[in-house]
């Protein structure tokens, strides 16, 4: 099979397109004919090892233990494990795969997901991982309920814009925030309000928020408890501003030391991939309340592109890497 392959950490110029053997499957795995793959911000972590912290979660301390990069997926299933009973061969999945940027896969069972009956291969591939993000966040996290006043900062990327959507489906009055070139597609993803956060500071005015859901990562742990209620709640779910070690995390860490001691609600999270997830998703998707926002396709041979178009910030949602 085709893949796009690393046998060092770096950046998109450590990436090639080989042929290599199909992935073998464990008794708890499914092989997935790949039919879209998406691409987030989690990908190039994965590719370039960083923060280092990555390294040591499992993906190889000097070298990628898993030399196929890629982890959201929808697809065919082609083979399934002894221990596997949710799925056979000829089933239509989606969810997070050992290596999704190739033609053949493996994911775990419990990963997986039935493909919303609605959504294209390319839809499907673009929710898993930022869309199973955002859910833990506006709905475990934030506890986003009717009524509420909102904030998503972050609101045109890949778990914003589902962040904006799942908020608005759980009664929320929204605030996005992104750049002036992305409003309206924060406008069309549900938002009720939006910044333009290169000429506004949504902390400085007399509104304040519920619950801020802090996704573009690089607000201040004050500055976001500035834009709070007295006891609203902040989910730090981003952070790419912490430099080779701590990645951001810092601001996690002292929201978490903090916390016990004021009275608004100061959260984070590991996002945590599970198929009861794209499960509790499907019925947002197939209702249309919840709609893959897809601005770029690539085929396989171009993923390095597609992950530098993301890395560029151009992306407006989601980017896609399609197969035959």
């Amino acid at each position: 099979m085709l893949a796009i392959t690393q046998t060092t950490y770096g950046e998109t110029d450590v990436l090639e397109l080989r042929d290599i053997g199909k992935p073998a499957i464990a008794a708890d795995e499914v092989l997935i004919r790949v039919r879209a793959a998406g691409v987030d911000r989690g990908v190039w972590h994965v590719m370039a090892g960083l923060p280092y912290p990555v390294r040591l979660a499992g993906y190889g301390v000097r070298a990628p233990k898993n030399q196929v990069l890629g982890m959201d997926v929808a697809g065919i299933v082609e083979a399934v494990g002894a221990d596997v009973t949710r799925f056979q061969p000829g089933d239509e999945v989606f969810g997070v795969g050992k290596g999704a940027f190739a033609e053949y896969t493996a994911a775990f069972e419990r990963k997986l997901a039935p493909k919303p009956a609605n959504l294209t291969f390319e839809q499907a591939a673009v929710v898993p991982i930022s869309g199973m993000t955002a859910l833990q966040g506006v709905r475990d996290q934030g506890e986003v309920a009717s009524g509420q006043q909102v904030l998503v900062t972050g609101a045109s990327g890949g778990v914003g814009s589902y962040a904006v959507q799942l908020a608005k489906a759980f009664g929320a009055e929204v605030t996005g925030v992104s750049g002036a070139s992305k409003m309206d597609l924060v406008r069309s993803l549900g938002a009720d309000h939006v910044v333009d956060y290169r000429r506004d500071d949504f902390a400085a005015g007399p509104q304040r928020y519920d619950v801020i859901l802090d996704i573009a990562g690089n607000a201040s742990l004050s500055r976001l408890r500035r834009a709070l209620t007295p006891k609203g709640t902040v989910v730090i779910m981003g952070g790419e501003n912490g430099g080779r070690w701590l990645g951001g995390t810092d601001r996690q860490m002292r929201a978490v030391v903090l916390s016990p001691f004021v009275s608004q609600r100061l959260r984070t999270f590991i996002n945590s991939e599970k198929a009861q997830h794209l499960l509790d998703l499907t019925p947002l998707l197939e209702s249309g309340a919840v709609v893959p926002p897809i601005d770029q396709r690539f085929p396989l041979s171009e993923v390095p592109k597609a992950i530098q178009y993301l890395l560029d910030g151009h992306a407006r949602g989601k980017v896609v890497i399609t197969l035959p």
